[in-house]
């Protein structure tokens, strides 16, 4: 039986050199992340133990050495697989980064690179991922930054990228009409009491259809998209410099508690240690 792992802890920060480049390291057992999207990509290595994910439809398990790596835009969670919980490195290169690097790859303009196989089993690019994140964490060199985080992903994309498909970035997407205008208004109104009926009555739709048509096109309930849309701005706000408990009034949450409720399942961290 997997012995458990000692006790939870997260070490976070981001790299400003690097497009506000964040990275986390961190031990969980018994933390499990809500369903939530990335505005960028989410590329790891399980270091110890196993996760469990469900993402693009489908459980997915990533166990000890995989490679993790989740696109813009998708709705996706995580748990241990067992009590021993699991040990990764995580790093969130924007989307505009990763097209950067297709386009460099490719001599031309590319969209954002689609990966579609969301747990790889890839000791070359585990390991590249690793000596990015270690260096990244200790070493002070720009031009080593620069130069480690390139070839990985340079050759993440060739050996994984799938170039039929692209994927897109969560503020990016639009729905089809007649969710367009319900999703235009949450996007509008993220930070203020929105009604059911409301949302429903753009529409045209019952409030029945609407929540089932609204969670089957964007993968999250209106309000789990309205708690998505004021975590994307409290991290905006957190990274100027805003405390907590302002930063919580700002976007809507009912107090300080209520924001560290929900940024720690979406996040991994408390909002304290994200904004550093």
């Amino acid at each position: 039986m997997p012995q458990p792992l000692e006790r939870e802890e997260t070490f976070f920060w981001r790299n400003p050199l690097l497009d506000n480049l964040e990275l986390l390291r961190a031990r969980y057992i018994t933390h499990i992340f809500s369903p939530h999207v990335h505005e960028g990509y989410a590329i790891g290595v399980i270091e110890a133990g196993a996760e469990t994910f469900f993402y693009r439809k489908q459980w997915h398990v990533a166990p000890s050495g995989s490679v993790v790596i989740i696109n813009p835009g998708e709705v996706h969670t995580g748990e241990a697989v067992t009590a021993a919980g699991w040990r990764y490195r995580m790093l969130y290169p924007s989307a505009d980064l990763l097209r950067r690097v297709a386009s460099a790859l490719a001599g031309c303009a590319q969209d954002y690179p689609f990966f579609a196989t969301p747990v790889v089993n890839d000791p070359i690019i585990a390991a590249q991922i690793v000596q990015a994140h270690q260096l990244l964490e200790h070493d002070d060199s720009s031009l080593a930054h620069d130069s480690h985080l390139w070839h990985m992903l340079c050759c993440l994309i060739q050996r994984h990228a799938d170039g039929a498909r692209a994927a897109m970035p969560l503020s990016t997407q639009r729905l089809q009409p007649p969710l367009r205008q319900a999703q235009e208004y949450l996007d509008a109104n993220f930070m203020h009491t929105v009604r059911l009926e409301a949302l429903a009555a753009l529409t045209h739709l019952s409030p029945y259809h609407f929540l089932r048509s609204f969670k089957a096109a964007v993968g999250l309930s209106p309000h789990a998209y309205q708690t998505q849309l004021r975590l994307q701005q409290a991290k905006t706000l957190l990274v100027a410099g805003m405390a907590p408990a302002d930063v919580a009034q700002q976007v809507g949450f009912a107090d300080q508690s209520h924001l560290n409720r929900h940024f720690k399942r979406v996040v991994g961290v408390p909002p304290g240690q994200y904004r550093g």
